[in-house]
């Protein structure tokens, strides 16, 4: 299916239907029982987003998952520009979603209808649905700015709001002695920007701890994205994914992203220390919702 799609995108660009700059797939929801028979190749097709940016686009992948879109920009010798992708069926991108971006590279600007904001490493920007336009620039190309992208649909039009760590809600969590010592920098999130249901962070976890969650846990009513990065050459993280009863794993290099279904737990552990950004969407905001699973629980 994924390979039908691409050869029908790839049609539509050279028909001049979509920007050049856009490229994306369509990921399709996963019944809990079907999953317990995946192995290796198919969690990872299913579930693995391997490559988030690529040069000069912006890659995008449309989940079922809550229609959650996970991606990148990376633009590098030119400004690229986020357009509607066919699935939206929408005049531009922003029509009924919201958006929030984080960089994760060198110094870089968003520009979102008439205003233009300059993102630093580790700042977020929220821009809320609409007819504006959003393009996405680089200060330099030697050291090019890495914009992750997450969308979710929205029910009405928030403003856009720049978000540095300095404005995030910081929260210390875990110990050392359990291996999880890390920071939760809430960037996009009710108590920082208004929003209609998407939440997004950045979490880093202390040098001598690898847990990124802590228990493991689910929350029924939010799906979730992980992405990873910061990750050392030659270490890589074991993303765990599956109901408590019933759970598998894939393991994760650096600047790649997973898809966590609300059925899954949502944890995962690393050969080293590394930073990831969550995020999620669903039927509120409360960050706390959630159902943590025991250790000795786990199968």
């Amino acid at each position: 299916m994924k390979k039908i799609i691409f050869v029908l995108v790839c049609a539509c660009f050279a028909a001049g239907a979509f920007s050049q700059d856009v490229k994306y797939e369509v990921r399709y929801a996963t019944n809990p029982e079907d999953f317990k028979t995946y192995d290796t190749e198919r969690l990872r097709k299913d579930f693995l987003i391997e490559k988030v940016f690529e040069k000069d686009k912006i890659n995008l992948v449309y989940s079922m998952y809550d229609r959650f879109i996970v991606g990148g920009a990376f633009p590098v010798s030119r400004t690229v520009k986020l357009e509607a992708i066919d699935p939206l069926k929408a005049p531009n991108f922003l029509h009924r979603r919201e958006l929030g971006i984080i960089n994760v590279g060198g110094n870089g600007k968003v520009k979102a209808g008439n205003k233009e904001y300059t993102l630093k490493f580790k700042e977020a920007l929220y821009v809320g649905s609409g007819n504006h336009e959003v393009y996405f620039s680089s200060d330099d190309a030697a050291n090019p700015a890495k914009f992750y992208i997450n969308s979710a649909p929205a029910h009405t039009s928030y403003p856009t709001k720049h978000i540095t760590l300095k404005d995030a809600n910081v929260i210390k969590a875990g110990s050392l002695e359990g291996s999880n010592a890390r920071t939760i920098n809430q960037l996009i999130v009710k108590e920082t920007v208004q929003v209609c249901q998407l939440q997004m962070g950045l979490t880093g976890l202390e040098p001598g701890s690898v847990w990124n969650t802590l228990p493991m846990h689910t929350h029924d009513r939010r799906m979730e994205a992980y992405f990873y990065f910061n990750i050392p050459d030659n270490q890589a993280v074991c993303h765990y994914i599956g109901q408590p009863e019933e759970t598998r794993h894939i393991w994760i290099h650096n600047e790649q992203a997973v898809f966590s279904p609300e059925w899954s737990v949502h944890s995962g552990a690393g050969t080293g220390n590394y930073i990831f950004i969550w995020g999620m969407c669903g039927e509120n905001l409360d960050y706390n919702d959630m159902d943590k699973v025991p250790v000795d629980k786990l199968k």
